[in-house]
This record gives structure tokens, sequence and C-alpha cells, in this order.
């Protein structure tokens, strides 16, 4: 796949992954078809520390990544001990 196939929203709180794998044209005799074509949307919801503004996807040999950043309130800080 190519970037232009693929599309990544972030909406409230799901990401939603679609677009469109396009069928090769192939010279001879196919025996099987192996390879799904067509038209796909994957959705799923966010947890509730993750950031929204901190969803980043790359496409690298048509592999695609999507990470989402915790929000900073949902990392765990160390908290210092006063002395009596």
């Amino acid at each position: 796949m190519s970037q232009d196939q693929v599309s990544v929203e972030v909406s409230g709180g799901d990401v939603v992954i679609s677009g469109e794998i396009t069928r090769r044209e192939r010279a001879g005799v196919l025996r099987r078809a192996t390879r799904r074509h067509g038209r796909f949307e994957y959705c799923t919801m966010l947890s509730a520390d993750a950031d929204p503004d901190q969803v980043s996807a790359s496409l690298v040999d048509g592999v695609l990544t999507v990470r989402v950043a915790k929000a900073e309130t949902a990392r765990p800080r160390r908290i210092e001990i006063a002395a009596g």
C-alpha cells in the first residue's frame, strides 16, 4: 500500500483507519487470488489516559504503525517525602 491509499483520523475518543486496496493487473493465468482488495475501515477506541493530540502514523514497506502517547497527567510521577 502507499500513503495515498490509507487514511488515519482521530475523532473524539476513536482512531479510524480507512482506505482502499486496489487489485494489481497481472498477466497470464491466475489460479488462485489470495490477496484482499477493495475498501476497508478499522475503528478502535483510545484509552482514557491517551492524548489524542499526540497520535502519529508511519507507513514503511507496506506496514502501518500508529503510535498514541499517554497524557502527561496519566504518567506516574515520583512524590518527594518530606522529613518530619
